[in-house]
């Protein structure tokens, strides 16, 4: 991975990839602190376009006279609202992985207990497998069909 690449969080906002260390263990204090700061950041973004929809549903509101205008501010809601439905289901998992961050859980897969591995964790912060495990559910998901 390219070092100067920035991490996205969501739109308009970046951080730059931790810079590991080759004699440094897997979840120091330095790369807890990263992490608690992107899923931090992620939270705060995502809980203020949960406030941004709130008002924009409040103020824009309207009992438009023809069917067809309702009708679109309807649909126009309705995608908005499930859209900030899988956010609140995204936020579960950011407070979940915060939780393991405090509980020094965080980085390490769910199945196996090996490390995650940091560039996997930037890339999904929320992630509870390796990539290995996860290849492996997947797999067995598409099998199941």
């Amino acid at each position: 991975m390219c070092p100067e690449r920035l991490l996205s969080e969501g739109p308009g906002k970046t951080i730059s990839p931790y810079p590991v260390k080759s004699d440094e263990p897997f979840m120091s204090e330095p790369q807890k602190k990263h992490f608690h700061h992107i899923l931090s950041s992620w939270k705060e973004e995502l809980m203020n376009e949960v406030d941004r929809t709130v008002h924009h549903m409040k103020d824009d509101a309207a009992n438009f006279p023809d069917p067809n205008d309702r009708a679109t501010q309807e649909s126009e809601f309705s995608i908005e609202l499930r859209t900030r439905d899988r956010e609140r289901k995204l936020l579960k998992k950011i407070d979940s992985a915060l939780e393991r961050l405090d509980n020094d859980d965080y980085g390490h897969c769910d199945t196996c207990g090996a490390e995650i591995g940091i560039r996997r964790l930037e890339a999904r912060p929320t992630a509870t497998q390796c990539i290995d495990c996860k290849t492996l559910d997947e797999m067995r998901e598409r099998h199941k069909y």
